[in-house]
């Protein structure tokens, strides 16, 4: 973590929902297999349609909407993060740029990493199980088969949290509230998007709530190496 440039971190976050607004929605074999699968995410009183809000957080059976990536850039003596988010209802399309901005941004920085809060778990095979879902191939960064571990290029704040601690979870949300840094959970949180999506259809406030996060990343990389916080948000 403290020889990587602050500078060379794409940091991200990803908001997802289900694929369908509700579980009558889902086609007869969608519905047998999330019953199958969703055994393990539900308790004795719960059945496979009264959970299926959370089906978004599996890549199988959810789709991404929006993406937020972005970097700290030094403007004079001050440090702003700058971000640019890909949303939509089609996933492939907003998949699309993402993937030129990660091949960009690897081309031009020779030690660049990718940072998201649970990233390893959850964000970065996420992304790539949608992109093969929806037929495309994978950027380099993402493809780590057979890779060995010192050449994936991957940061995850929630890890370097857990100081060998394998057992351990912390959420952004509780991570920002114990390092003083403002919380990215002002307005919504994650369990509240497929709501705002499929309901309120108020896609810009996702967009705003996932770049927040993906700012709230990069200030606890920063409070991790001691280092003064982030006071701008600028679009790219």
């Amino acid at each position: 973590m403290y020889r990587v440039k602050i500078e060379d971190i794409l940091f991200v976050d990803i908001e997802t929902v289900p694929q369908a607004a509700s579980y009558n929605d889902l086609p007869e074999r969608m519905k047998m297999l999330w019953e199958k699968k969703s055994a393990y995410l539900r308790n004795n009183d719960q059945t496979a349609e009264s959970i299926y809000e959370r089906a978004g957080i599996l890549a199988e059976f959810g789709k991404i909407i929006c993406i937020s990536a972005g970097a700290v850039r030094t403007l004079g003596e001050k440090k702003v993060f700058r971000v640019k988010s890909f949303y939509g209802d089609d996933e492939k399309q907003l998949l699309t740029p993402f993937c030129e901005l990660l091949h960009v941004f690897f081309a031009q920085k020779k030690d660049a990493k990718l940072c998201a809060h649970n990233g390893k778990e959850f964000d970065f095979p996420y992304i790539a199980r949608r992109l093969l879902i929806n037929g495309m191939t994978l950027p380099k960064v993402l493809n780590i088969a057979g890779s060995k571990p010192w050449e994936v290029p991957f940061l995850d704040t929630m890890e370097l949290w857990k100081f060998g601690d394998h057992k351990h979870f912390c959420s952004l949300d509780l991570l920002t509230a114990v390092l003083h840094i403002p919380t990215p959970k002002d307005d919504i949180d994650g369990s509240k998007v497929a709501t705002v999506y499929y309901e309120e259809k108020n896609l810009e406030r996702i967009v705003h709530y996932c770049e927040k996060d993906a700012m709230a990343v990069a200030q606890l990389f920063l409070r991790y190496r001691g280092k003064p916080l982030l006071q701008e948000m600028e679009k790219a």
